[in-house]
């Protein structure tokens, strides 16, 4: 059990802030396993070289992360007033959202499920 009256417990745990520029988009249509494979090749890259990876990636996982990354850059620059030149990918990751079940018919009064998968995305940019 911790110590300490629950308000000084959120207060400690609300110092810890993460001050980094970030974006996260949830519950997109897309495998998180497919958007892993996007992200990993953008991870520790420039803000530019990125966009360009993702800007000829030939994967709709590919158009949601580039909303996304724009969207981090944005924050970047107008919440923390960073320079745009000076930023790269410091973190980059999918996490499985809740999965939409759905129900094929088959032969014989059989039902087969479908499983379509959600995820959530996650960009974190820091800079140089």
């Amino acid at each position: 059990m911790a110590k300490g009256h629950r308000t000084q417990i959120k207060r400690e745990r609300n110092q810890n802030n993460d001050r980094r520029p970030s974006a996260k988009v949830t519950f997109v249509r897309v495998s998180s396993t497919k958007a892993k494979i996007v992200l990993d090749q953008i991870k520790g890259k420039d803000v530019q070289t990125a966009l360009a990876i993702l800007a000829y990636t030939p994967r709709y996982a590919a158009d949601v992360i580039e909303k996304v990354l724009k969207s981090a850059i944005a924050n970047a620059e107008h919440n923390n007033s960073m320079d745009v030149s000076k930023l790269f990918v410091e973190e980059a990751y999918a996490t499985q959202g809740p999965t939409l079940k759905r129900i094929r018919p088959r032969a014989q009064g059989r039902a087969y499920r479908i499983d379509k998968q959600t995820s959530h995305i996650t960009v974190v940019l820091n800079e140089r």
